[in-house]
């Protein structure tokens, strides 16, 4: 072989190589947050890789409040909160990037009192007076009147309440003390709602795995999780008075008819609580969760499958949330999602 012809095949190689190199490139996105959805996330992100093999979404569920700053400092590309952010926060985000983020709900769950009485199942019935005193470590006793006036028919033991709670920043905190400060001037005045409030008693422990574990390893317990890792960890939980002055269960159809009221009156950047919605059947401590996206995305690919993504969440993506005890969003709310979709460049 000639010179010249070993030149062209050297280039013909390199061209190749890069040529293959081009059509097999993969876009990383990367996402970190709320722990509340990480379960449908998981199964969304692979589902969405098996249909775009060079997309991969890598996501770390460290809590909404790892999310909010991950995303706000700009070292992932969303982040992901029970919670919506406040104003102040949204302002930071302008300030810093010149540009707004916007807030996708992606589907709503519930969180859930649950507990760790030996002998007792699902099914204990808590008032909100109830919840609040527990957790502002008022009524310390299972047998206290608050909690056995609700239960006739069930023996609780004298047994001392351990409280647990969420050590890191959460959006599940968030829904939770929500709730609490609707139905508790008590509590709305002495500690109100937070990702990360000043709780006045209990053990701490990070992320829903970590309180779900510590209610499971700590008899006489109870704290708060997302219906889905009491479902997964096989721990017991309440049923909640609601607004009507029903006990509810959290479930699929409660938490829907929680989500349904807001439908209607959703703001135009999302941003809604669902806790103590109207309606007897309607579960009282429930939230939409939501993925928080810049507005601007420098890298085009990015821009372009972050885009993609979100329009199969709210088409196909939904259909998986049944499974996964999570209420499929309310189609009024899908539908302006997706014309919202249009202002991600």
């Amino acid at each position: 072989m000639n010179r010249k012809a070993r030149s062209y095949s050297v280039f013909s190689t390199a061209v190749l190589t890069l040529a293959a190199g081009a059509a097999t490139a993969q876009t990383l996105i990367n996402g970190a947050g709320a722990t509340f959805p990480a379960p449908i996330y998981q199964k969304w992100f692979s589902d969405f890789h098996k249909q775009h093999s060079n997309v991969e979404i890598n996501y770390q569920p460290k809590g909404s409040g790892a999310g909010i700053a991950a995303v706000t400092d700009g070292t992932v590309d969303f982040g992901a909160s029970d919670a919506p952010l406040t104003d102040a926060q949204l302002k930071t985000f302008q300030d810093k990037h010149g540009f707004p983020l916007l807030h996708f709900p992606t589907v709503a769950g519930a969180a859930v009192p649950s507990y760790n009485l030996p002998g007792v199942g699902s099914g204990l019935n808590f008032t909100g007076e109830a919840l609040a005193g527990i957790f502002l470590g008022k009524i310390t006793k299972w047998n206290d009147p608050a909690i056995t006036g609700p239960n006739p028919k069930i023996k609780l033991p004298a047994e001392d309440i351990v409280v647990v709670h969420r050590s890191d920043g959460s959006g599940t905190s968030y829904c939770f003390t929500d709730y609490l400060s609707k139905v508790s001037a008590e509590w709305k005045q002495k500690v109100g709602k937070s990702t990360s409030p000043n709780w006045p008693t209990g053990l701490g422990a990070p992320q829903n795995n970590g309180v779900a574990g510590q209610i499971k390893q700590t008899q006489y317990s109870i704290g708060y999780i997302e219906l889905i890792y009491a479902l997964n960890n096989d721990i017991p939980y309440g049923n909640v008075k609601n607004e009507a002055g029903t006990f509810v269960k959290p479930d699929l159809a409660s938490v829907t008819a929680a989500a349904a009221g807001a439908a209607k009156t959703m703001p135009a950047d999302f941003r809604v609580s669902i806790t103590n919605a109207p309606g007897k059947d309607a579960y009282p401590i429930a939230t939409f969760t939501w993925l928080l996206v810049p507005e601007q995305i420098k890298d085009a690919n990015k821009a372009k499958y972050i885009k993609e993504f979100l329009q199969w969440m709210l088409t196909t993506g939904q259909n998986d949330a049944k499974g996964l005890s999570y209420a499929q969003l309310p189609k009024e709310v899908a539908g302006k999602e997706e014309k919202a979709i249009a202002s991600i460049k």
